[in-house]
Protein backbone atom coordinates (compact mmCIF):
# COMPACT_ATOMS: atom_id res chain seq x y z
CA UNK A 1 0.00 0.00 0.00
CA UNK A 2 2.84 2.55 0.82
CA UNK A 3 4.94 1.43 -2.51
CA UNK A 4 1.85 2.07 -4.64
CA UNK A 5 1.11 5.69 -2.95
CA UNK A 6 4.78 6.29 -3.01
CA UNK A 7 4.69 5.65 -6.87
CA UNK A 8 1.57 7.86 -7.40
CA UNK A 9 3.28 10.89 -5.93
CA UNK A 10 6.33 10.64 -7.41
CA UNK A 11 4.11 9.91 -11.00
CA UNK A 12 2.12 13.09 -10.35
CA UNK A 13 5.09 15.13 -9.31
CA UNK A 14 6.70 14.12 -12.26
CA UNK A 15 4.12 15.32 -14.18
CA UNK A 16 3.60 18.28 -13.01
CA UNK A 17 7.36 18.71 -13.81
CA UNK A 18 6.70 18.26 -17.21
CA UNK A 19 4.03 20.31 -17.40
CA UNK A 20 5.75 23.13 -15.91
CA UNK A 21 8.58 22.83 -18.01
CA UNK A 22 5.82 23.14 -21.20
CA UNK A 23 4.21 26.32 -19.74
CA UNK A 24 7.48 27.84 -19.35
CA UNK A 25 8.76 26.66 -22.20
CA UNK A 26 5.44 28.29 -23.78
CA UNK A 27 5.92 31.43 -21.84
CA UNK A 28 9.40 31.95 -22.23
CA UNK A 29 10.14 35.36 -24.58
CA UNK A 30 11.71 34.38 -27.71
CA UNK A 31 15.36 34.94 -28.55
CA UNK A 32 16.74 38.21 -29.81
CA UNK A 33 17.67 37.49 -33.50
CA UNK A 34 21.36 37.80 -33.98
CA UNK A 35 21.78 40.45 -36.50
CA UNK A 36 23.90 39.32 -39.14
CA UNK A 37 26.68 41.64 -40.77
CA UNK A 38 26.11 43.30 -43.95
CA UNK A 39 27.42 41.93 -47.47
CA UNK A 40 29.83 43.29 -49.50
CA UNK A 41 27.13 44.95 -52.14
CA UNK A 42 25.38 46.05 -48.76
CA UNK A 43 28.27 48.29 -47.93
CA UNK A 44 29.13 49.42 -51.19
CA UNK A 45 25.62 50.92 -51.65
CA UNK A 46 25.75 52.42 -48.28
CA UNK A 47 28.85 54.43 -49.16
CA UNK A 48 28.01 55.51 -52.48
CA UNK A 49 24.81 56.61 -51.26
CA UNK A 50 26.97 58.70 -48.70
CA UNK A 51 29.59 60.06 -50.90
CA UNK A 52 26.99 60.93 -53.79
CA UNK A 53 25.80 64.45 -52.63
CA UNK A 54 29.68 65.55 -51.52
CA UNK A 55 30.77 64.23 -55.57
CA UNK A 56 27.99 66.19 -57.17
CA UNK A 57 29.23 69.43 -54.87
CA UNK A 58 32.51 68.91 -55.47
CA UNK A 59 31.68 69.15 -59.33
CA UNK A 60 30.68 72.88 -59.49
CA UNK A 61 34.16 73.31 -58.15
CA UNK A 62 36.01 71.44 -60.67
CA UNK A 63 38.51 72.98 -63.27
CA UNK A 64 37.63 73.78 -66.83
CA UNK A 65 33.97 73.84 -66.12
CA UNK A 66 32.64 76.43 -68.21
CA UNK A 67 30.90 78.84 -66.13
CA UNK A 68 27.07 80.40 -66.84
CA UNK A 69 28.28 82.79 -69.20
CA UNK A 70 30.53 80.73 -70.89
CA UNK A 71 27.50 78.27 -72.11
CA UNK A 72 26.39 78.32 -75.44
CA UNK A 73 22.76 80.80 -75.68
CA UNK A 74 19.94 78.91 -77.26
CA UNK A 75 18.74 80.47 -80.81
CA UNK A 76 15.98 82.09 -79.04
CA UNK A 77 17.88 83.86 -76.53
CA UNK A 78 20.48 85.59 -78.92
CA UNK A 79 19.80 89.48 -78.09
CA UNK A 80 22.69 91.07 -79.89
CA UNK A 81 22.03 92.55 -83.06
CA UNK A 82 25.90 91.71 -84.52
CA UNK A 83 25.09 88.33 -83.64
CA UNK A 84 21.67 88.32 -85.65
CA UNK A 85 22.32 90.28 -88.74
CA UNK A 86 25.57 87.97 -89.42
CA UNK A 87 23.23 84.71 -88.92
CA UNK A 88 20.19 85.98 -90.68
CA UNK A 89 20.77 88.98 -92.80
CA UNK A 90 24.81 89.08 -94.25
CA UNK A 91 25.02 86.33 -96.77
CA UNK A 92 22.34 87.83 -98.95
CA UNK A 93 23.03 91.44 -97.67
CA UNK A 94 26.50 91.60 -97.16
CA UNK A 95 28.48 91.93 -94.07
CA UNK A 96 28.16 95.12 -93.18
CA UNK A 97 25.18 96.10 -95.08
CA UNK A 98 27.04 96.73 -98.65
CA UNK A 99 28.11 94.47 -101.43
CA UNK A 100 25.97 91.55 -101.25
CA UNK A 101 23.92 89.76 -104.10
CA UNK A 102 20.52 91.55 -102.63
CA UNK A 103 19.66 95.17 -101.71
CA UNK A 104 22.14 96.86 -99.67
CA UNK A 105 20.59 97.27 -96.49
CA UNK A 106 23.43 99.81 -95.17
CA UNK A 107 21.64 102.87 -97.43
CA UNK A 108 20.23 105.54 -95.57
CA UNK A 109 17.81 106.30 -98.39
CA UNK A 110 16.42 102.79 -98.69
CA UNK A 111 16.01 102.64 -94.71
CA UNK A 112 14.15 106.14 -95.01
CA UNK A 113 11.97 105.27 -97.92
CA UNK A 114 11.13 101.61 -96.51
CA UNK A 115 10.45 103.08 -92.95
CA UNK A 116 10.46 100.78 -89.68
CA UNK A 117 6.75 98.60 -90.05
CA UNK A 118 7.58 97.40 -93.57
CA UNK A 119 11.04 96.38 -92.66
CA UNK A 120 9.84 94.69 -89.77
CA UNK A 121 7.41 93.34 -91.87
CA UNK A 122 9.70 91.99 -94.57
CA UNK A 123 11.88 90.30 -92.09
CA UNK A 124 9.21 88.65 -90.69
CA UNK A 125 7.07 87.30 -93.53
CA UNK A 126 9.66 88.01 -96.52
CA UNK A 127 9.27 89.67 -99.50
CA UNK A 128 6.56 88.79 -102.27
CA UNK A 129 7.90 87.26 -105.30
CA UNK A 130 11.47 87.10 -104.32
CA UNK A 131 14.02 85.01 -102.86
CA UNK A 132 13.51 86.66 -99.56
CA UNK A 133 11.75 84.07 -96.81
CA UNK A 134 10.15 85.19 -93.81
CA UNK A 135 12.37 84.80 -90.64
CA UNK A 136 9.90 84.95 -88.17
CA UNK A 137 8.94 81.56 -86.55
CA UNK A 138 5.54 82.04 -87.07
CA UNK A 139 6.40 81.80 -91.40
CA UNK A 140 8.57 79.18 -90.36
CA UNK A 141 11.93 81.23 -89.26
CA UNK A 142 13.17 80.93 -86.16
CA UNK A 143 13.56 84.32 -85.03
CA UNK A 144 11.41 85.88 -81.87
CA UNK A 145 9.36 89.03 -82.15
CA UNK A 146 12.13 90.52 -80.13
CA UNK A 147 14.83 89.74 -82.02
CA UNK A 148 12.99 90.80 -85.11
CA UNK A 149 12.97 94.37 -83.32
CA UNK A 150 16.26 94.28 -82.61
CA UNK A 151 17.42 94.00 -86.52
CA UNK A 152 15.07 96.51 -87.66
CA UNK A 153 15.95 99.13 -84.74
CA UNK A 154 19.68 98.00 -85.10
CA UNK A 155 19.60 98.64 -89.06
CA UNK A 156 17.94 102.32 -88.64
CA UNK A 157 20.70 103.30 -85.94
CA UNK A 158 23.07 101.83 -87.64
CA UNK A 159 22.78 102.26 -91.20
CA UNK A 160 20.54 104.50 -91.31
CA UNK A 161 23.02 107.29 -89.65
CA UNK A 162 24.19 108.65 -93.06
CA UNK A 163 22.64 111.09 -94.66
CA UNK A 164 18.82 111.44 -94.92
CA UNK A 165 16.65 112.92 -97.17
CA UNK A 166 13.58 115.05 -96.60
CA UNK A 167 10.72 113.03 -96.53
CA UNK A 168 9.02 115.09 -98.06
CA UNK A 169 10.74 114.75 -101.55
CA UNK A 170 11.08 110.80 -101.33
CA UNK A 171 9.43 109.03 -103.92
CA UNK A 172 6.88 106.47 -102.97
CA UNK A 173 8.42 103.14 -101.82
CA UNK A 174 5.52 101.13 -103.97
CA UNK A 175 3.30 102.51 -106.77
CA UNK A 176 -0.34 101.20 -108.73
CA UNK A 177 1.21 102.86 -111.77
CA UNK A 178 2.52 100.73 -114.17
CA UNK A 179 4.22 103.41 -116.17
CA UNK A 180 4.45 103.83 -119.75
CA UNK A 181 7.84 101.44 -121.73
CA UNK A 182 7.57 104.05 -124.76
CA UNK A 183 7.78 106.75 -122.16
CA UNK A 184 11.16 105.56 -120.66
CA UNK A 185 13.28 105.19 -123.17
CA UNK A 186 13.88 109.07 -122.79
CA UNK A 187 13.90 109.89 -119.35
CA UNK A 188 16.31 106.30 -119.59
CA UNK A 189 18.39 108.11 -121.96
CA UNK A 190 18.89 111.30 -119.35
CA UNK A 191 19.47 109.52 -116.25
CA UNK A 192 20.67 105.56 -117.44
CA UNK A 193 22.51 105.65 -120.13
CA UNK A 194 25.55 107.26 -119.25
CA UNK A 195 26.35 104.16 -117.71
CA UNK A 196 24.49 101.60 -118.53
CA UNK A 197 24.33 102.31 -122.53
CA UNK A 198 22.39 103.22 -124.85
CA UNK A 199 20.82 100.04 -125.03
CA UNK A 200 21.17 98.64 -121.45
CA UNK A 201 23.90 96.36 -122.66
CA UNK A 202 26.49 98.07 -120.32
CA UNK A 203 29.39 100.66 -120.65
CA UNK A 204 32.25 102.26 -118.90
CA UNK A 205 30.77 102.61 -115.34
CA UNK A 206 27.75 99.89 -115.49
CA UNK A 207 27.15 96.54 -116.64
CA UNK A 208 24.28 95.44 -118.49
CA UNK A 209 20.43 95.69 -117.30
CA UNK A 210 18.73 94.36 -119.59
CA UNK A 211 20.58 91.16 -119.30
CA UNK A 212 17.67 88.28 -119.68
CA UNK A 213 18.75 86.03 -116.29
CA UNK A 214 19.05 89.01 -114.37
CA UNK A 215 15.52 90.39 -115.78
CA UNK A 216 14.39 87.23 -114.72
CA UNK A 217 15.70 87.22 -111.45
CA UNK A 218 14.61 89.91 -110.20
CA UNK A 219 11.15 91.44 -109.42
CA UNK A 220 9.39 94.74 -110.43
CA UNK A 221 9.60 95.85 -107.17
CA UNK A 222 13.43 95.44 -106.74
CA UNK A 223 13.66 97.39 -109.91
CA UNK A 224 11.96 100.44 -108.76
CA UNK A 225 13.80 100.38 -105.80
CA UNK A 226 17.11 100.15 -107.79
CA UNK A 227 16.07 103.19 -109.89
CA UNK A 228 14.96 105.11 -106.86
CA UNK A 229 18.04 104.10 -104.33
CA UNK A 230 20.38 103.50 -106.37
CA UNK A 231 23.24 101.06 -105.87
CA UNK A 232 25.43 103.63 -103.27
CA UNK A 233 28.02 100.34 -102.79
CA UNK A 234 28.75 100.57 -106.12
CA UNK A 235 28.38 104.00 -106.84
CA UNK A 236 25.18 104.28 -108.85
CA UNK A 237 23.22 107.20 -107.64
CA UNK A 238 19.56 107.13 -106.73
CA UNK A 239 16.33 108.73 -107.86
CA UNK A 240 18.18 112.27 -107.48
CA UNK A 241 21.02 111.75 -110.63
CA UNK A 242 24.59 112.58 -110.01
CA UNK A 243 26.18 116.37 -110.47
CA UNK A 244 23.27 118.08 -109.91
CA UNK A 245 21.24 116.55 -112.14
CA UNK A 246 17.29 117.39 -111.58
CA UNK A 247 15.59 114.83 -109.46
CA UNK A 248 13.56 111.71 -111.63
CA UNK A 249 9.44 112.64 -110.90
CA UNK A 250 7.15 109.59 -109.91
CA UNK A 251 6.28 109.10 -113.08
CA UNK A 252 10.07 109.04 -114.58
CA UNK A 253 10.59 106.78 -112.34
CA UNK A 254 7.38 104.60 -113.35
CA UNK A 255 8.22 104.46 -117.26
CA UNK A 256 12.29 103.80 -116.58
CA UNK A 257 10.77 100.91 -114.53
CA UNK A 258 8.27 99.59 -116.96
CA UNK A 259 11.00 100.33 -119.83
CA UNK A 260 13.13 97.66 -117.66
CA UNK A 261 10.59 95.38 -117.62
CA UNK A 262 9.66 95.36 -121.40
CA UNK A 263 13.07 94.41 -121.74
CA UNK A 264 12.71 90.91 -119.74
CA UNK A 265 12.91 88.04 -121.94
CA UNK A 266 9.60 85.89 -121.91
CA UNK A 267 9.90 82.39 -120.46
CA UNK A 268 7.26 79.59 -120.76
CA UNK A 269 6.19 78.63 -117.72
CA UNK A 270 7.05 81.82 -115.89
CA UNK A 271 4.83 84.91 -115.01
CA UNK A 272 6.35 88.40 -117.05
Amino acid sequence: MRRHVHTSVWRAARRRRRGGGHLAAAHRPPAATARRPPDGRTAVAFALTCLLPLLLAACDSLPGKPTEADRPLRPAQVVDFATLYGDNCAGCHGADGRLGAARPLNDPVYLAIAGADRLRQAVATGVPQSLMPGFAASAGGMLTDQQIDIIVNGMLSRFGAGERPDPATLPAYATRDPGDAQRGGAPYASYCASCHGADGKGGEKGGSIVDGSYLALVSDQALRLAVVCGRPDLGMPDWRGAGGARPMSDQEISDVVAWLIAQRPRIAGQDN
